[in-house]
């Protein structure tokens, strides 16, 4: 017997859903608690090829939702741990590795070579960069989110509008699961339903997945849900750039002090803070582009905001994504 024959039993999988899912290659983005099982169903319905994208290593204060990993893969980079057990998983899938963070320098080739896009790597800079790729690109994206007890994951880009339509605005604080905490269980749960929603969109299935958010919180044990299909996409909202995309030309703002980070993104660029940007009103001069730059993307957003609200002209982001790298995954 086959061993993928209990879900082709479904209608509305069948051969035809079987052979969409083997031909599938599939971009996975974050290789930490989301992904653990995102990457496990994926290989096990047999999806033809998993390229999985994260720079971090194994950590053990990371195990109670990590759960691809053992104590004695500590330090050792995830995808690279993560691969190795896929492939024992599956031999039909083809798994691929980059052990590095994904930024905008390498989001249009990775996105350009997939199916689908999955971003599990719990960063809204790293959310935004594929939105706006998949986007651009006609790729279906599958994207969640977890802290604490809650979260959501939902299907954008493709056929349905971006994460931007949904999220034009980030929060005024970003709260992480090494600062705010986490459960282990949530993460499983909501990296559960965006592996059913990644493959509800390989084998087509009806009502789509794609322009559906789903919500769940496990402290009062309650989930919702919406359709978002004809929400506008927002007119200006800053993109994020890599830093080896900076002209000379650019007016530069440093949000990172100098204890969070020695050396700014360039020579040039000038050092503050979002409170004391907002006190000053500087701008760039005519023809320049304005580019922010911190540790998340975050204060790089909120000073960017402040400055379109009275000059109209070109606004980057970067987001050096500079801290422990232990930190950064859910």
């Amino acid at each position: 017997m086959s061993r993928y024959a209990r879900q082709m039993l479904l209608p509305e999988m069948g051969s035809a859903g079987q052979a969409a899912i083997a031909a599938a290659r599939a971009l996975v983005v974050g290789a930490g608690g989301l992904a653990a099982p995102v990457l496990q169903y994926l290989a096990g319905a047999g999806v033809g090829q998993l390229t999985l994208v994260d720079g971090d290593v194994v950590a053990l204060s990371n195990l109670h939702r990590q759960t691809l990993f053992r104590e004695a893969d500590a330090g050792r980079h995830k995808v690279e741990v993560a691969a190795q057990t896929l492939r024992a998983l599956n031999a039909d899938c083809t798994v691929a590795i980059l052990p590095c963070p994904l930024d905008p320098a390498n989001a249009a080739r990775l996105v350009a070579d997939a199916t689908l896009v999955l971003d599990c790597a719990d960063s809204f800079a790293a959310s935004y960069i594929l939105s706006d790729t998949c986007l651009a690109a006609g790729v279906p994206l599958v994207s969640a989110s977890v802290l604490g007890f809650s979260g959501y994951v939902g299907g954008f880009c493709g056929t349905a509008p971006s994460l931007r339509a949904v999220f034009p605005d980030l929060p005024d604080r970003a709260a992480t699961c090494a600062t705010a905490g986490v459960m282990g269980p949530v993460v499983g749960l909501i990296g559960a339903a965006q592996a059913q929603m990644a493959l509800a969109v390989i084998i087509g299935q009806t009502p789509s997945p794609l322009g559906q958010l789903m919500q769940f919180d496990m402290a009062t044990w309650r989930s919702s849900g919406f359709r978002f299909d004809g929400a506008p996409e927002p007119a200006d909202g800053p993109t994020f750039i890599a830093a080896s995309d900076l002209s000379a030309q650019d007016f530069v703002i440093e949000l990172r002090d100098r204890v969070e980070s020695p050396t700014p993104v360039t020579p040039d660029a000038q050092r503050t803070t979002v409170a004391a940007f907002r006190a000053q009103n500087a701008h760039p001069k005519d023809g320049q582009r304005a580019v922010f730059a911190c540790r998340s993307g975050l204060r790089a957003w909120q000073a960017a905001a402040h400055l379109r609200s009275y000059w109209a002209g070109d606004i980057s982001l970067i987001a050096m994504g500079d801290t422990p790298p232990t930190e950064r995954q859910t």
